[in-house]
C-alpha cells in the first residue's frame, strides 16, 4: 500500500506540475494568438486600404477617360463647325447683289447653260479668260485651296483647279 500510495501522490505531484506547466503554455499561447490575432487584423487593414486606394485609381481612371472622350468629342464638334463655317456658301444660292463685268463671250462651242453641284467644268472654262481673280471686289470670300471662282453667263461656279467639280453655284451675281 505503501507503493501505492507514492505512486498516487508522485502521480499527483506530476499531474499538478503538467497542469501548472499547461496552464502556463496555454498563457503564453493566448499571447501568441493574440499577437497573430493582431498581425492578421494589421493586414486585413493593409489590404482593405489599398483596396480602397485600387478601386479610388480605377474610379479616376474611368473619370478621367470619359473626360477624354468628351473633349474629343468637342475637338471634333469644333471641327467640323469650323469646316461648315468655312464653306461660305451652299451648293446654289442666288446672290444678294448684282455686278457689272462686261459683256460674256461663251468659248467656242459652248453655250450658256445653268450648272449645278457635282457637275464638272469643261477645261475651255479654266483659262484665265473665265476665271474670276479679284473675288473681293465682287463681295466673293477667298475660295478654298485649290478652288477658284469661274464666270458662267450671269453666275459664278466655285470649282476645282484640277477637275473642274463644281463645289457651289452663286447665282445671278453679274448683270
Amino acid at each position: 500500500m505503501k507503493k501505492f500510495l507514492t505512486a498516487a501522490i508522485a502521480a499527483t505531484l506530476a499531474m499538478s506540475s503538467m497542469g501548472v506547466a499547461t496552464a502556463a503554455e496555454a498563457q503564453s499561447r493566448g499571447h501568441q494568438e493574440q499577437r497573430h490575432d493582431r498581425r492578421d487584423d494589421r493586414r486585413d487593414d493593409r489590404n482593405d486600404r489599398r483596396e480602397e486606394r485600387r478601386d479610388e485609381r480605377r474610379e479616376d481612371r474611368r473619370d478621367n477617360r470619359s473626360d477624354r472622350r468628351e473633349w474629343r468629342q468637342d475637338n471634333r464638334d469644333d471641327r467640323r463647325e469650323y469646316r461648315q463655317d468655312q464653306r461660305a456658301y451652299g451648293r446654289w444660292q442666288q446672290s444678294q447683289r448684282r455686278y457689272n463685268a462686261g459683256r460674256y463671250y461663251a468659248p467656242r462651242g459652248y453655250q450658256q447653260r445653268d450648272w449645278s453641284y457635282g457637275q464638272r467644268m469643261p477645261s475651255y472654262y479654266r483659262s484665265n479668260q473665265y476665271v474670276v481673280n479679284d473675288y473681293n471686289r465682287y463681295g466673293l470670300r477667298a475660295p478654298p485651296r485649290g478652288y477658284h471662282y469661274v464666270r458662267s453667263g450671269n453666275d459664278v461656279v466655285l470649282a476645282a483647279i484640277a477637275g473642274g467639280l463644281i463645289t457651289a453655284v452663286i447665282a445671278g451675281l453679274f448683270n
